[in-house]
């Protein structure tokens, strides 16, 4: 399987996922009549609309900013879908498609219903962490992919050496 194809896998894979928990969270339970909903000590379920980008800055009321966004989110998404194309490696291809797949389901959220909805909530004792989704988790593994490729090192040109003089110049 190539590298593109890999990534085209998690691309859509992370969209379907993430498209799949909200739709079924939002409209096919009462989630948002009874939340929270305790998962473990840790973890709850609940409805969170999210008008801005990661940990809620930049909050947009107006239609001016969500589209605004929703064009930056379309636009991030091409640019990477070119990278994800000619991607060299698998790691590459995958971390990228996590990161467009969930860059695009945040996308049809804010065009949809004006906000991403958000419903993991973990927490331990007073410590919160931000409310997120399966697209928010996605880009943060695709992100994690992104500096293990980068730390890993590159891969060895072929030897163009067609004088056969061991790369060595000629006196």
């Amino acid at each position: 399987m190539t590298a593109f194809r890999s990534g085209l896998i998690a691309l859509l894979a992370t969209l379907v996922l993430d498209q799949a928990s909200k739709l079924w969270l939002y409209f096919g339970t009462d989630l948002v009549m009874t939340q929270p909903w305790r998962l473990a000590p840790f973890a709850d379920f609940v409805v969170v609309w999210n008008r801005g980008v990661s940990y809620g800055l930049f909050q947009q009321e107006g239609g001016l900013g969500r589209w605004l966004l929703v064009g930056v989110s379309l636009a991030a998404a091409i640019g990477l879908s070119v990278w994800m194309r000619r991607a060299g490696s698998r790691l590459l291809a995958v971390a990228l498609g996590l990161i467009v797949g969930g860059a695009l389901g945040n996308a049809i959220d804010r065009a949809a219903y004006g906000a991403v909805f958000d419903f993991v909530h973990l927490h331990a004792g007073t410590w919160s962490w931000y409310v997120f989704n399966v697209a928010d988790a996605a880009i943060v593994a695709g992100v994690v992919g992104l500096i293990l490729d980068s730390l890993r090192p590159a891969p060895r040109a072929p030897s163009t050496d067609v004088a056969g003089n061991g790369g060595r110049p000629q006196a």
